[in-house]
């Protein structure tokens, strides 16, 4: 039986440049998606999962990041006095207790791999998670839940996966499939951002992993890759070379590329109408939209 996964690392140092000039000083990871940060969907996630210790891979600029998690004791204590229940509740969903996070810094942006390999001494020897806040998913049972229940049961290295257009996927790391049972897949190689004659499949590697500490043992070797950056799909495919077994999971679920402005703008979309307090005003106004065909002036 695999080992229980309870920590997991979030790799925020990005500057969000596609977000300029929001980005400017506010982090892209608390950006607004209805009326909860993009960082919060993948905390949320990751605490349905069991994940009980949060590692943030930060870089300078970040202190808004690190705030958010804060309690702040002048709110909630205005939102008591007022009798705010319900606000007060929402607002102490997104405190961390003293201990549960830590933020290690990436001084140079030498890709997601070094990233990951930044939280190597918090990690040790045990089995953890990467979560990428861009990705957000919706899904009835969370995607990192369904992984790790999977990983329970296979052990080795986990990656979500889900089928791209050919013509996309030099924009992802792709898997070289064996192996195919249902949502899981045995995969015999992975291949960081392939030109689209190149790829060995469309199924393309998004922003949930389960790995074990073999793969920060490969990222020790600081191998450059796609990019010249470290690259996280590179560790994982060393790992298969050394028989250690990865499977792809084919999750239930819709992904939003939320760091695209058009992807960040239909989940923005999406996630309100299936609010049932906006749906109702946003499905008018989107259909009024649509018979007048104006927009913003």
């Amino acid at each position: 039986m695999a080992r229980k996964v309870t920590k997991a690392i979030f790799p925020v140092a990005g500057l969000g440049t596609r977000f300029l000039p929001a980005t400017k000083s506010v982090p892209k990871e608390i950006m607004t998606l209805v009326d909860r940060p993009l960082v919060q969907y993948a905390i949320d996630e990751a605490r349905a999962a069991g994940i009980t210790e949060f590692i943030f891979v930060t870089s300078r600029g970040k202190s808004a990041l690190e705030d958010y998690f804060d309690h702040n004791l002048v709110l909630e204590q205005e939102l008591k006095s007022k009798g705010k229940d319900d606000l007060l509740e929402t607002l102490n969903a997104t405190n961390m207790e003293s201990g549960a996070i830590a933020y290690i810094r990436q001084h140079k942006a030498l890709g997601l791999g070094h990233a990951v390999w930044c939280a190597r001494r918090l990690i040790g020897d045990e089995p953890f998670a990467v979560m990428l806040p861009d990705d957000v998913i919706a899904a009835d049972k969370p995607c990192l839940q369904q992984m790790i229940e999977a990983y329970e049961e296979t052990g080795g290295n986990m990656v979500a996966t889900m089928e791209v257009p050919s013509n996309k996927t030099s924009s992802y790391g792709v898997l070289d499939v064996g192996e195919n049972v249902g949502t899981v897949v045995r995969a015999k190689g992975m291949v960081e951002k392939p030109k689209p004659d190149e790829a060995p499949s469309n199924l393309a590697v998004i922003g949930r992993y389960v790995l074990g500490p073999s793969v920060l043992y490969n990222l020790n070797q600081a191998k450059t890759g796609s990019g010249g950056e470290i690259q996280l799909t590179d560790a994982i495919a060393e790992d298969i070379c050394n028989g250690v077994p990865v499977f792809g999971y084919k999750f239930d679920g819709q992904r939003f590329d939320c760091g695209s402005k058009s992807g960040f703008l239909q989940a923005t979309v999406a996630f309100a109408l299936a609010r049932d307090d906006l749906r109702d005003d946003l499905n008018q106004y989107l259909q009024d939209l649509y018979a007048t065909g104006q927009a913003a002036q």
